[in-house]
């Protein structure tokens, strides 16, 4: 089964609730994620095309890029969250024994948790200064502050993703990255 198809028939191992909101944010992140990549190909291809074969290039190209730059970003962090595909520093973490390994998994999705929900609060305190402003940009004309809305939104997966493992590792006797992986290494070894 491919990535796309894994992410489309995701189903939460949460219960209840928890598992209803942790679907929901994984297929939203998949819309999100899917659209923006797709969208900003169409607009670099036509850009591309119109540059060099019409001689002229589309005005709004450069602004669409910086929206969709910062939409695949943020929502990116809550995905790679959710897929156990963030950056492990695991030295220590992985000489540790399993209890000592889930104590120190539950730590860190409790205080990345409210890291993300930390950097929350300050991204709404930017976005309401850009408003304040009034900056528009200069191209599509619109405020400013619509295309950072990316921002909140993308910590606030994040954070509720990484509450989720914690719950997920306060529930279950595996070790869990994420609410859907457990903690392991793969083969990763490829033939060239």
């Amino acid at each position: 089964m491919s990535d796309e198809e894994s992410e489309l028939n995701y189903r939460s191992g949460l219960p209840g609730f928890l598992g209803t909101v942790d679907t929901f944010i994984s297929k939203l992140e998949a819309v999100i994620l899917a659209a923006g990549v797709l969208l900003m190909a169409v607009n670099t291809v036509a850009n591309v095309i119109g540059r060099f074969v019409l001689g002229e290039s589309i005005m709004v190209s450069g602004e669409v890029n910086r929206i969709l730059i910062i939409m695949i970003t943020f929502a990116g962090i809550g995905y790679a969250a959710r897929h156990g595909r963030h950056i492990r520093m695991s030295a220590i973490y992985d000489a540790l024994p399993v209890g000592g390994r889930k104590a120190l998994m539950i730590f860190i999705s409790l205080f990345t948790s409210l890291i993300m929900f930390f950097l929350l609060y300050y991204s709404i305190i930017y976005i309401v200064d850009l408003y304040s402003k009034g900056r528009v940009l200069p191209a599509l004309g619109f405020p400013i502050w619509i295309i950072y809305i990316w921002v909140p939104l993308g910590f606030l997966i994040t954070g509720i993703q990484y509450l989720l493992t914690a719950i997920k590792n306060l529930t279950s006797r595996d070790v869990y990255l994420s609410t859907g992986v457990v903690d392991g290494y793969k083969d990763t070894e490829t033939e060239v």
